[in-house]
C-alpha cells in the first residue's frame, strides 16, 4: 500500500510544471538523486503547495566557501547543507584531489565531526561524515574518521601527522543550532585558501549527480581502507601539547581552581586532558554544559563571545567553587573565552584582543627565558588578522621580534605560517580578535583547548606573584601603549542592502571618491580590501591581497584610532572594529575610551544608517 502511494507521489512529481525551466530541472534532480526520506518530503510538499519563490531560493543556488568553508542550514536544497550537498561537496574535493595529488590513495583522507544535528532533516555531524567517507572509500581511498567527536583542531592536527593529503571536520563551530558546514583543510594543515576553494567549486559542479556507491555509509563498517585515528591523535596532541608548558611543577602545586564550560559541545573531554597533560588538577566542569547537546538548551546562542549573559552558569559555578578564572570552549572547542573574578567582586569577561595581548606578551616571556644564547630574536614571528588588535606590533616594535598581519579568517593565517616556517622562521602565537588563538605550532589553525591550559598555566605563574590577568593585562598595557577596542555588529538579511552601504562609501561625495571625513572625525587613510585600494600606499594598492568576494574597508584616523567595516563570511552580519593605539605615554584610559566612542557613534550613524538601512542592532 505504501509502495503504490509513493509510485503516485513520484508520477504527480514527475508530470508537474512550474512554468520555470531552470527550477523545473532543479527539481527534478533533487528528488531523483535525495535518498534521505526528509529533505526529500521537505521538497515535495513545497511542490505540492505551488511555493514556487521558496524552492528557487533553495534550488537554484549552490554553497559556496566563506571564511571556514561551506556554512549553512541544515535542510532540503542545493544551498544548504545536508546529506546531498555534502555527497556533491565530496565528489568535488575527490575529483580535485585526485588531479592534484598522484598518491592521493596512499597517503588518505581525515575526517572529524562535531555534535550538532537536527530531526526535521534527519541530519547530524556524524551521518555527514560518514557519507563524506563513504563517497571517498568507493573510490578507493583511505579514510580516517574519528570514531567520536573531536575538537575542530584535531584534524588539521592529523592531516599533518599522519601525512594526509587533505580533511574536512563537519561543524558549524559557534554558529546557531540549526546551521551545519563542511571545513576543509589542505595537506600543510591549514584551512584551504584561493586558488584552491575555487577549483574545488569547479569540481563539485562538474558532477553533482551522485556516483553509485555514495550513499553507501555502510561503507564505513565493512571497508578496509577505514581507520580510526582517534586514539593515536589525542595521545600525540597531548604530547604536543607539552612543548608549550613551562611551569609544570608549578602547575602541580597551584591551588587556584578553574572551571570549564564546553557549551553543550565536544570540548569536555579534551580540555580535562589537556589540563592533566599540563599537570593541573582538571578544571570543574558545569554539570548542564558539559555533555553533547544539538539544541543548546541553556544558552540563547552557543557563542561564547557574547560574554557574561552567556557564561551566566559558569560564573555562578565558579562562585559557589571559589573558582577564580572560567575557561570556555565554543561548540567545537576552536575558540577560547575567559572571565576573571575581580577584587571587587565583579567579573571581568575579556575580549579577544585583550586576550592576544596577554598570550603575545606570555608567550615571549617564554620564549625569552628558554631560548638558546644565539637565538636571533628577529627570526621569531607572531601573526594577527587585519581586524585585530595592533597589540602585538606594539610589543614587537619594542622586543625586537616580527609582527604580520593577514586578511581576516585564520586560513590566511594558518598558510603564511606554515610559509614561514618552512621558511625556517620561528612562530610563538597568532590570533583574530574573534577570540581565535593559536599558541605554538603543532596546530595551524585556532585552537580551544590548547589556549585554555596555557591561560590556566599563565593564572596560576601569575598567583604566585600575587598578581591576576588583569593587572598583568594592566602593566602591558603601561609597558606597551594602551590599546583599547571595540567591536561589535549588525545584523542583516538583505545582500544588496548590504552591497549598496559599501557602494556608498565608495562613491561618497562624487563617484570613486572615499569620505574624507566622518561626523567631526578627520580620516587620514583608507584601504578598501574589496577593490585592492590602500591611500596610504604610494602606487595606491593595498599589500593585503584583493579579496573581491567580501566587504571590506578600513578607515585610519587623524586622531590615532582605525576602524574596519567588514561582512562576515559566516553569518548574515556587517561587523565593525575599532581600535585606539595610544604611545605608552598617553595613560588617561577615560579620555581614550570616550573618544572611541565618540568615534563608533560616528561611524554607526554616517557611514552604516542602520534606521534607513533596516539594520537589526546586536542584541546585547
Amino acid at each position: 500500500m505504501g509502495d503504490h502511494r509513493e509510485d503516485v507521489n513520484s508520477n504527480l512529481l514527475i508530470t508537474f510544471s512550474t512554468g520555470d525551466l531552470q527550477l523545473d530541472k532543479a527539481i527534478r534532480q533533487w528528488l531523483t538523486w535525495d535518498k534521505n526520506p526528509k529533505t526529500k518530503e521537505q521538497i515535495e510538499n513545497l511542490l505540492r503547495n505551488g511555493k514556487n519563490k521558496e524552492l528557487r531560493d533553495r534550488l537554484c543556488h549552490r554553497l559556496t566557501f566563506g571564511t571556514a568553508g561551506l556554512r549553512s542550514a541544515m535542510g532540503a536544497g542545493f544551498c544548504y547543507i545536508n546529506d546531498l550537498t555534502v555527497i556533491q561537496s565530496t565528489q568535488g574535493m575527490y575529483k580535485y584531489l585526485e588531479k592534484s595529488f598522484p598518491d592521493f590513495k596512499q597517503r588518505g583522507f581525515v575526517v572529524g565531526y562535531d555534535t550538532r544535528g537536527q530531526i526535521t532533516s534527519s541530519c547530524s555531524s556524524l551521518r555527514l561524515a560518514k557519507l563524506t567517507a563513504a563517497v571517498l572509500l568507493a573510490k578507493g581511498v583511505p579514510v580516517y574518521l574519528f570514531s567520536r567527536y573531536v575538537p575542530t583542531p584535531f584534524v588539521p592536527y592529523a592531516v599533518q601527522q599522519l601525512r594526509a593529503v587533505a580533511g574536512v571536520m563537519i561543524t558549524a563551530s559557534h554558529n546557531r543550532k540549526e546551521d551545519n558546514g563542511y571545513k576543509v583543510y589542505w595537506e600543510n594543515g591549514a584551512q584551504i585558501t584561493s586558488p584552491h576553494d575555487k577549483e574545488i567549486l569547479k569540481c563539485i559542479e562538474e558532477c553533482v549527480e551522485p556516483w553509485n556507491d555514495s550513499w553507501n555509509e555502510n561503507l564505513v563498517e565493512s571497508s578496509p581502507l577505514m581507520r580510526d585515528p582517534l586514539k593515536e591523535i589525542c595521545a600525540s596532541y597531548m604530547e604536543d601539547l607539552k612543548k608549550i608548558c613551562y611551569h609544570r611543577e608549578l602547575n602541580t602545586k597551584s591551588s587556584l581552581k578553574f572551571v570549564h564550560t564546553s557549551f553543550h559541545g565536544v570540548g569536555h573531554d579534551y580540555v580535562q586532558l589537556a589540563f592533566q597533560a599540563f599537570g593541573f588538577q582538571p578544571p570543574i566542569p558545569v554539570p548542564e554544559q558539559k555533555d553533547p547537546d544539538p539544541d543548546f538548551s541553556t544558552v540563547k546562542c552557543p557563542n561564547p563571545e557574547e560574554g557574561e549573559s552567556v557564561l551566566e552558569l559558569s560564573l555562578r559555578l565558579a562562585e559557589k567553587e571559589g573558582a577564580r578564572v572560567v575557561v570556555a570552549t565554543d561548540p567545537d572547542a576552536d575558540r577560547l573565552a575567559v572571565a576573571e573574578l575581580q577584587k571587587n567582586g565583579r567579573w571581568k569577561v575579556f575580549t579577544g584582543n585583550e586576550l592576544a595581548a596577554l598570550f603575545g606578551w606570555w608567550m615571549f616571556t617564554c620564549w625569552k627565558k628558554n631560548c638558546s644564547k644565539d637565538a636571533d630574536v628577529k627570526n621569531v614571528y607572531m601573526l594577527a588578522t587585519t581586524v585585530s588588535s595592533k597589540i602585538l606590533k606594539a610589543i614587537a616594535q619594542k622586543e625586537g621580534f616580527r609582527f604580520e598581519d593577514t586578511l581576516p579568517g585564520f586560513k590566511s593565517i594558518g598558510s603564511r605560517v606554515k610559509n614561514l616556517l618552512d621558511s625556517g622562521k620561528e612562530v610563538l602565537f597568532a590570533f583574530e580578535e574573534s577570540i581565535g588563538f593559536m599558541c605554538g605550532t603543532s596546530v595551524l589553525d585556532k585552537d580551544g583547548v590548547s589556549a585554555a591550559v596555557v591561560i590556566a598555566e599563565m593564572a596560576a605563574y601569575l598567583d604566585t606573584k600575587s598578581q591576576m590577568l588583569a593587572s598583568q593585562l594592566t602593566e602591558i598595557y603601561k609597558m606597551y601603549g594602551y590599546h583599547i577596542s571595540k567591536t561589535s555588529y549588525f545584523l542583516c538579511y538583505d545582500p544588496p542592502t548590504i552591497k549598496r552601504i559599501f557602494e556608498r562609501l565608495r562613491n561618497f561625495t562624487s563617484p570613486n571618491s572615499y569620505p574624507a571625513v566622518c561626523g567631526t572625525f578627520s580620516i587620514l587613510d583608507i584601504r578598501d580590501v574589496t577593490t585592492g585600494y590602500d591611500s596610504s600606499q604610494p602606487n595606491k594598492k593595498s599589500v593585503l591581497p584583493a579579496s573581491k568576494n567580501s566587504q571590506m574597508i578600513t578607515f585610519t584616523f587623524q586622531n590615532g584610532c582605525v576602524a574596519t567595516l567588514r561582512t562576515s563570511g559566516t553569518e548574515p552580519k556587517i561587523k565593525y572594529y575599532a581600535e585606539m593605539c595610544a604611545p605608552p605615554e598617553q595613560s588617561d584610559t577615560v579620555f581614550l575610551e570616550e573618544d572611541l566612542q565618540n568615534l563608533i557613534d560616528a561611524l554607526i550613524e554616517n557611514f552604516l544608517e542602520p534606521s534607513k538601512n533596516g539594520l537589526i542592532w546586536r542584541s546585547v
